[in-house]
């Protein structure tokens, strides 16, 4: 699902105040980061990732391998910060995340 402008700028606005959940260090988009964005997905449907001091990959390359294996859609990329949204599944009864 790709995201509309409207909707970036909406989960831009909810993730302003979120803190980081996941970072990213010198070994980049590992297995390992991908599980814990992954997992932190599961549970909070929009995470920030703080790219850490000494990376050589890029910070879009960074966001994409990352959204790509969490199977979610990257909102925004600010500096050293990416801000990833997974929708939660419909059986799910914990609260959503309402895109316009």
């Amino acid at each position: 699902m790709a995201l509309t402008g409207k909707q970036r700028r909406h989960l831009r606005a909810l993730g302003h105040s979120l803190r980081a959940i996941v970072q990213v260090g010198r070994e980049g988009a590992s297995n390992e980061v991908v599980a814990a964005c992954d997992r932190a997905l599961a549970d909070h449907e929009l995470i920030k990732v703080k790219i850490g001091q000494g990376t050589d990959d890029g910070r879009h390359d960074i966001a994409d391998a990352l959204a790509r294996g969490a199977s979610a859609e990257v909102a925004q990329v600010l500096g050293k910060t990416i801000l990833l949204y997974r929708e939660r599944p419909k059986d799910d009864e914990r609260p959503r995340i309402k895109l316009p």
